[in-house]
């Protein structure tokens, strides 16, 4: 064993000059020594594919594993499919004879898959996942610790006696509000089609049940979302953000809905830089209503001295 060390140590060293920086040339398949320039070992064998590729979709298609497993796909992406084509491994037509086989075994392998109820309850909670996230444009990251969130309801039994829908539905929520994206509980009840109250239900058994602890949501992180919406400038985005952040130091920001500040500080700029944007457009852009802008508006004008038209 002694003797295998010594020579691994010896072989990470030149022999001619003691040097450890070797660089490996795959075409010639030799290690040569960077200090003297002694080919220490000829030849080595590569460990890459023997294949090139020159564009990300190449590298894709003739990658030979699969995808990476998924909590977003109810059996992770580990169980086999047997593929429509009746063609063989080699991509020859399968014989007339054999095809009600495989049309057999197909069969049953899609029945295998979700045999239990819950696998049959996680198909149809990820495929609802999917609609949700596509529909409301959401991030593969969101996408995974939401369905880690909904995969902890469900073996709790928070699931059982309600809502497939209304639990996904919170649970993307909550992970959009652990993420600190800006996607809101009505935007995210009006994609899944569920009312507002019962996401919102089933978003606080979620929290009390799974000991989940979120973040305090920011006003800033909403202000490109309504800026976007109600097409304001950048310069009026930016002295929007300044406006909440000297909110935050005099504590004005305690207690109150996150969109609707956001939606006052982004009136307050356009004032200020002459922007004609009325209370309505923000408001709708905000999903709030327009006395809870005006609101908002005149306490941040009370408490920070603002000078501004009523």
């Amino acid at each position: 064993m002694q003797k295998v060390e010594l020579k691994q140590k010896e072989a990470d060293k030149c022999s001619q000059c003691g040097s450890k920086n070797f660089i490996h040339d795959h075409k010639t398949g030799e290690k040569i020594c960077t200090n003297c320039g002694l080919v220490v070992s000829d030849p080595v064998v590569s460990q890459g594919p023997e294949w090139r590729a020159f564009t990300q979709e190449e590298m894709q298609s003739r990658s030979r594993v699969g995808m990476p497993t998924s909590y977003s796909v109810f059996d992770k992406g580990l169980s086999t499919t047997i593929g429509r084509e009746d063609r063989d491994a080699s991509g020859r037509k399968l014989p007339y004879s054999s095809r009600p086989q495989m049309w057999r075994l197909r069969k049953w392998q899609t029945r295998s898959k979700a045999h239990a109820s819950v696998d049959r309850n996680l198909a149809q909670a990820m495929t609802e996942l999917d609609r949700l996230s596509d529909k409301l444009n959401t991030q593969g990251l969101i996408k995974e610790n939401a369905a880690v969130i909904y995969r902890k309801a469900l073996a709790k039994g928070l699931v059982r006696g309600r809502s497939i829908v209304a639990i996904v539905a919170a649970s993307l929520y909550a992970a959009c509000r652990d993420s600190k994206t800006p996607r809101s509980l009505q935007e995210i009840a009006e994609a899944s089609l569920v009312h507002k109250k019962d996401v919102a239900r089933c978003y606080r058994l979620l929290l009390l049940d799974l000991n989940i602890q979120m973040p305090i949501a920011s006003p800033m992180t909403y202000v490109f979302k309504i800026a976007n919406g109600a097409g304001i400038s950048g310069q009026c985005q930016g002295l929007a953000i300044k406006i909440l952040r000297e909110a935050g130091k005099k504590l004005v920001a305690s207690g109150k809905d996150p969109m609707g500040l956001a939606a006052a500080a982004l009136y307050i700029a356009s004032v200020q830089s002459n922007e004609k944007k009325t209370q309505k457009s923000i408001a709708e852009a905000a999903g709030v209503t327009e006395v809870t802008v005006r609101n908002r508006y005149k306490a941040l004008k009370r408490q920070l001295g603002l000078e501004l038209p009523d």
